[in-house]
């Protein structure tokens, strides 16, 4: 029997936290769930995307090493969740180095991270590089790494771009190889001696990347001057195999959810399980013992819901403690969709009463040391929550009795095809009527042994003139940013509009979110009232002014109290570290814009053009949104 460390989730991100410090790091704090500097992906995925300007050449107040604990949303992988593993919320675990150390030390470090300071047996530890293509020679300084720290060559696998090759995010761009490492999950077996990666008992758990290649738009890879590593452990794993379990959902992460969602529907999670305090942690002086028990077909249909309703609502009450609501596009689409799904598992499960909001709480409270901003926004996250639920369990009934006719006709009249596809009008109805997510009816679907058309029901969305979710798709993908002249111009217009906006409307406005594309400025402020087109003209007027004016804008690097008392703006919670960028805009010593921003921007307003805005709308209560461009 393995001995184990019986690690605490916040043990865990303190432990790692201190040993990258020591190593000369800087600790960074969580971003927010909307990445400020990436408009290509909906929500922040990865510990790199509050990095983007950074990975790509611009200088950090923190310096060339950080480390951070980020809290994540990834919408790919949500048809997995329900087994063990995959989750849409997690945290993540993370070292940088910017243009400093590369693969030795990143590689060395991990190694001794999970060796000496969580003391995994090296008998349950594989690894993986890249075996090299026609552009890129395999990975054999990685290889030679590994070797050298003692891993036998059958432990280290050597695999293709799908598993060991990151980015670019877009057609050009910084990418490279990674290596990443796994963990035996099994305790009823040995380890095998060779690593086989498609042995779902191997866990991985750290994935070091490289980024030392800039791809060109002739799809030639050529060595970046700043080369980057950038790493990331998933939390929840890493507890699961530190306490000697299988099933990340009982973990201390996970567990006072299930036990909800236990109560609330009289129904039993069926694998084994420990009982844990909501605020987390083991009972140190008896600790469990684990209980390894091999995934597969024995899973139980509410063991699965149970888990989906976790995930989804656990997901949900952190996106809604960023302001955001549901709603039919984008952000608010993947958020209406992870409540429905919930609650449409709930339904399964044989809950009957409003119950989200109540699972919630649960989240709140496992949380709000760590996150404060849950228990800030408590209200709003249980009002928004009741109001969705509500509305969507008015027509979940119905909808599923419509479904049901539906595919018993379509199975009556197509009896001897052995592919049977829901028509797209009825999709639509489900969507327009029941409000149904394409999503959802597509996995109803697969269930009765049918299938939709996704591009069928696009054009169905546009007949009907409903917003189509066509581009918000291609945002799930990740990436960096799209640093061009253009997005930059539009980052300096933000600064300019935003102070123009507090001219005219009042000091109260402050920025609440933005979206910069190549082609446009989203810009969301608090505000309670529309706009009137006489304050619309005059924040824009004035905002071309300060651009005729052609103002210095200037960047220096101060501590985070400084640029407070400087009266610099920002939103002063745990997004910022110590020290900070401050963007100026001003001319002969008069200020006219002073805020805290990772930048790039451009050195003189002369250069944005002109500026318009195109419209003004409600984004959320007590929340308003401006789309410009530049002429």
């Amino acid at each position: 029997m393995i001995k184990l460390v019986y690690m605490t989730a916040k043990e865990l991100r303190e432990k790692f936290l201190d040993f990258f410090v020591q190593k000369g790091h800087k600790i960074i704090p969580s971003a927010s769930l909307i990445p400020e500097h990436d408009p290509t992906v909906l929500f922040t995925t990865a510990g790199m995307h509050p990095l983007v300007p950074y990975l790509l050449g611009e200088k950090h107040p923190q310096g060339q090493r950080l480390t951070s604990v980020q809290k994540c949303i990834r919408t790919g992988d949500i048809d997995d969740v329900g087994d063990a593993v995959h989750h849409t919320f997690f945290e993540m675990l993370g070292n940088w180095s910017l243009g400093d150390y590369f693969k030795k030390e990143a590689i060395e470090w991990s190694f001794e991270f999970l060796t000496k300071e969580l003391k995994l047996s090296l008998d349950r530890l594989a690894f993986s590089v890249f075996i090299g293509n026609n552009d890129v020679s395999r990975d054999e300084e990685s290889m030679s790494i590994w070797k050298a720290l003692g891993i036998s060559e059958k432990r280290i696998a050597v695999l293709p771009e799908s598993d060991n090759w990151w980015g670019p995010a877009g057609q050009t761009g910084p990418c490279g190889p990674d290596t990443e490492m796994f963990y035996w999950s099994d305790d009823n077996d040995p380890a095998p001696e060779i690593f086989d990666p498609n042995d779902k008992r191997w866990v991985e758990i750290w994935n070091d990347v490289f980024m030392e290649y800039n791809k060109t738009v002739e799809a030639n890879f050529e060595p970046l001057k700043q080369k980057n590593v950038d790493t990331g452990m998933g939390l929840e794993r890493t507890v699961a195999v530190l306490n000697g379990l299988n099933d990340n959902y009982k973990t201390e992460l996970f567990w006072p959810i299930i036990e909800k969602i236990e109560e609330l529907s009289g129904k039993k999670y069926n694998s084994p399980h420990l009982s844990f305090n909501i605020r987390g942690g083991e009972d140190q002086e008896n600790p469990p013992q684990p209980s390894f028990k091999k995934e597969g077909v024995e899973l139980s249909d509410d063991t699965r819901a149970m888990r989906i309703i976790a995930d989804h609502i656990k997901a949900a009450t952190f996106i809604l403690a960023e302001g955001l609501e549901p709603s039919n596009v984008e952000r608010g689409y993947v958020l209406r969709r992870l409540i429905r799904r919930a609650v449409r598992y709930g339904k399964q499960l044989g809950i009957k009463d409003i119950f989200t909001f109540k699972v919630a709480q649960v989240v709140i409270e496992m949380y709000r040391d760590v996150y404060p901003e849950l228990l800030k926004s408590r209200e709003f996250i249980e009002e928004q929550l009741v109001r969705e639920e509500e509305k969507f369990a008015k027509t979940l009934e119905k909808g599923l009795k419509q479904f049901e006719m539906q595919i018993s006709k379509i199975k009556n009249q197509n009896d001897n095809l052995k592919l049977k596809i829901i028509p797209a009008e009825v999709v639509f109805d489900l969507y327009q009527t029941y409000g149904f997510p394409f999503e959802m009816t597509a996995e109803l679907a697969r269930e009765s042994g049918l299938e939709v058309k996704k591009e069928d029901f696009e054009e169905e969305l546009k007949k009907h003139q409903e917003l189509s979710r066509a581009g918000a798709e291609q945002k799930f993908k990740g990436g960096l940013a799209d640093n061009s002249e253009a997005t930059i111009k539009y980052h300096t217009a933000a600064h300019l509009m935003l102070a123009a906006l507090r001219q005219v409307l009042g000091e109260h406005v402050s920025q609440k979110g933005s979206n910069i594309t190549v082609e446009r400025l989203r810009f969301d402020f608090s505000h309670q009232e529309k706009m009137t087109p006489e304050q619309i003209k005059e924040v824009e007027n004035l905002v071309n002014q300060k651009i005729q004016e052609d103002l210095l804008v200037k960047m220096e690097e101060l501590g985070l109290e400084e640029a407070k008392e400087q009266g610099a703006m920002g939103v002063f919670n745990s997004k910022y570290g110590e020290k900070v960028k401050v963007y100026t805009i001003s001319e002969n010593g008069k200020i006219f814009s002073k805020e805290i921003c990772g930048g790039p921007h451009v050195e003189r307003t002369g250069r944005l053009g002109r500026f318009k805005i195109v419209k003004e709308e409600s984004a959320s209560a007590g929340t308003r949104r401006i789309k410009a461009i530049l002429e």
